[in-house]
């Protein structure tokens, strides 16, 4: 727990000392305040992340590879491992992509994905903060789409640790409150314009599931660049107000009526 601690600590000093002057200097919607609405909710999804759910998801991880090495023939992974390290690094990658581009899009259309992966869409205020809104569960399937294929390979996952790190910190950049001219690198990693795009308050997401590279977009047609400036709202239409631990319960709660969803609009109270 001490680590967990440390790394918290640490991630609420270095996030915020990067990611704020991008916010001042570049902001995507530049009367957004610091101190929006549901900040401190954030701050309980971050903290959440880093102090116990993180740590589980990677043990259930390691549960799950354990229980592939029983099932997938031996002669696979010896073929994949007798491919260059760069080789195999590059083809789980793109079978990454592909996986977390589907199961994505499921959790727009399957409803009990959706009750989970609706948390991460509950935002109004897109920053880096936000960034951390996810349902533990949303979070452990999203990294079983990502880590699956080479899990199933046999690729060590220790190796590729930089591409998870460099994963996560691109994921709080494409939420970040920043709107960046990236050139050619939106094509290889994504743009913040896209990602808040997807994030449009609306019953039928249409655009750019990827979770990394674009291309999965490109490839499949759902790739879309919003014109003009950001003014369109955020969040999920007639989204109750909640704090963290009503987050945590409300996908496995029967859901309302639409009478009585309707009825309840977000309060604009920073809690």
């Amino acid at each position: 727990m001490s680590e967990r601690l440390r790394a918290l600590g640490l991630a609420l000093v270095l996030l915020p000392a990067v990611f704020w002057p991008l916010e001042r200097l570049f902001a995507a919607r530049p009367g957004q305040p610091w101190l929006r609405p549901r900040l401190i909710t954030d701050l309980a999804f971050m903290a959440g992340q880093y102090l116990l759910w993180a740590a589980l998801s990677l043990w259930l991880l390691i549960q799950l590879d354990a229980q592939l090495a029983l099932m997938v023939p031996a002669g696979l992974r010896e073929s994949v491992a007798a491919w260059p390290w760069a080789l195999q690094a590059l083809v789980a990658v793109l079978l990454a992509d592909v996986s977390v581009y589907w199961f994505h899009v499921a959790s727009h259309r399957v409803p009990w994905l959706w009750r989970f992966h609706a948390i991460h869409h509950s935002s109004r205020h897109l920053d880096w903060v936000a960034a951390h809104r996810e349902h533990p569960v949303d979070g452990f399937l999203t990294q079983v789409a990502i880590n699956l294929p080479a899990m199933v390979l046999g690729v060590d996952l220790a190796t590729l640790a930089w591409l998870v790190a460099f994963r996560g910190l691109w994921a709080i950049f494409i939420h970040s409150n920043v709107r960046l001219p990236l050139g050619p690198l939106r094509w290889m990693f994504g743009a913040p314009e896209l990602h808040h795009w997807h994030h449009l308050e609306t019953t039928d997401t249409q655009h750019n599931f990827a979770n990394l590279a674009p291309w999965t977009d490109l490839l499949f047609g759902t790739y879309y660049v919003p014109p003009g400036d950001e003014t369109w709202p955020l969040g999920n239409p007639g989204e109750p107000t909640r704090g963290y631990l009503e987050h945590l319960v409300s996908p496995f709660r029967p859901a309302p009526s639409p009478d009585v969803t309707a009825a309840r609009s977000p309060r604009p109270e920073l809690e």
